[in-house]
């Protein structure tokens, strides 16, 4: 990890040690990766590390032909320094233009991406996926602890903040007007561990009370309703509706698939008034316990005595 004192730009962030290796920074890297493949999975481009992968103007190039068409006057494969720059440089140009952010504000730059920095190169990303595939759900309230660097006459001023990459979502946001404080669920996990369990056995009952008729069971709490099958099949049954199976994926192979069910159900629980709108759909699908029980737990409090 660079520190200051190898900086010569007024104005680096540094991403704290201790916030690389946050889980939802990660969800969000793996979640832009995973974008980024199935976009130019045509073209047969494939990325492991966005910082290393994008930072020659190649992979963003072809980003902005795939969703603009623009098709800029630069070689395909650039080797030298000058070329990785001058490509680049005309790719930001063109990409800026189309997300109508001036140059002088955005959180990135040609020096910035092709020196590899981390947090320009999430952000440029971020930009991308609201402009161009804004169906697309990324973790929200994903911040990291950046040092800001600033080279001044007498030294190098540095001072820890606070960066969020994606957008910011809070109690007042909800619709539903459920603040984190009032809401049971971040009170049960504020509990002992043997009353949360009694409270996901009993949400795991009613469950399988429900999906009896199916002849389906749940014995994993923590990972059978990752892929939102039986939490579709569920809201199917307790709401009265069948939901058609070419809708969405009965054995979901890949985490997109996974993503679309569990969006699915999530967006069926709020046309029907459950306060779910602060659940993330990529919570679910990588196994988070509380954002789980918070869906179950609306179905169970209006169904638990019918």
């Amino acid at each position: 990890m660079a520190d200051c004192r190898e900086e010569q730009t007024e104005g680096r962030m540094i991403i704290q040690p201790s916030s690389v290796e946050d889980p939802k920074l990660n969800k969000l890297k793996e979640t832009l990766v995973d974008w980024v493949n199935r976009t130019l999975k045509v073209e047969h481009i494939v990325v492991r590390s966005l910082e290393e992968d994008l930072y020659d103007g190649l992979v963003l190039h072809h980003l902005l032909r795939r969703f603009t068409g623009v098709q800029l006057q630069v070689d395909e494969i650039a080797l030298a320094t000058d070329a990785q720059l001058r490509k680049l440089e005309l790719t930001l140009t063109s990409l800026n233009e189309i997300l109508e952010i001036n140059a002088e504000k955005a959180k990135w730059s040609v020096k910035l991406i092709h020196s590899r920095d981390l947090l320009a190169t999430l952000h440029l990303l971020v930009a991308m996926v609201n402009r161009f595939q804004p169906d697309l759900v990324l973790p929200v309230n994903v911040s990291v602890e950046v040092i800001q660097c600033e080279v001044t006459k007498s030294g190098i001023k540095t001072d820890k903040q606070i960066e969020f990459i994606t957008s910011k979502r809070n109690s007042s946001g909800d619709p539903a007007g459920e603040s984190n404080k009032e809401c049971p669920i971040h009170e049960l996990f504020k509990l002992e561990t043997h009353k949360i369990e009694t409270v996901k056995k009993a949400i795991l009952h009613f469950v399988n009370k429900n999906m009896a008729s199916l002849g389906l069971n749940v014995t994993d709490f923590d990972k059978q309703f990752s892929d939102g099958v039986i939490l579709l099949l569920l809201i199917g049954q307790l709401e009265g509706f069948f939901i058609p199976l070419c809708d969405f994926h009965l054995c979901p192979a890949a985490s997109e698939e996974m993503v679309h069910n569990v969006k699915l159900a999530l967006d069926l629980l709020i046309d029907r008034q459950f306060p779910v709108e602060s659940v993330d759909a990529l919570d679910i699908v990588s196994q988070d316990v509380p954002a789980t029980v918070k869906v179950l737990y609306y179905l169970f409090r209006k169904y638990k005595n019918t």
